[in-house]
């Protein structure tokens, strides 16, 4: 399994946008991602429902064997590109009790602000080996 996996809602457009954004970026690879609704998600995260609680409106993020979710998610991907976007990192100065009601104001609307698919993400050639089922 890969050291880092991006889960994310597949039927979510602003989910695919940040997946699209986050692997034109990661020029390492280092970073995978599944769709919550795929058998990935289904295989790995039961064993984290205990730490991130049941959480449909939140990106989760597997890094080294705990899992993120929230802006926590969002901050660590953005960490792992490297480069200048490390500098979001600096955000984790905020708790989380700060961050975190944007994060969620945005992803309780998402649907209303930024559409729905009508089904999940199907990966293109080259996107096959980060996308996992």
């Amino acid at each position: 399994m890969p050291q880092r996996i991006l889960f994310f809602d597949g039927y979510c457009n602003l989910c695919n946008t940040w997946v699209d954004f986050l692997m034109r970026r990661d020029r390492r690879a280092q970073i995978h991602f599944a769709s919550l609704q795929g058998e990935t998600a289904k295989k790995h995260l039961p064993e984290f429902a205990g730490a991130v609680g049941r959480d449909p409106d939140s990106v989760l993020y597997l890094r080294e064997g705990r899992v993120y979710n929230q802006s926590d998610a969002i901050l660590y991907a953005l960490r792992d590109l490297g480069g200048f976007w490390r500098i979001f990192a600096l955000a984790f100065v905020l708790p989380g009790f700060l961050r975190n009601p944007f994060y969620r104001l945005v992803a309780k609307n998402r649907f209303h602000l930024f559409g729905r698919r009508e089904s999940c993400r199907i990966p293109t050639a080259d996107e096959r080996e980060r996308l996992l089922p």
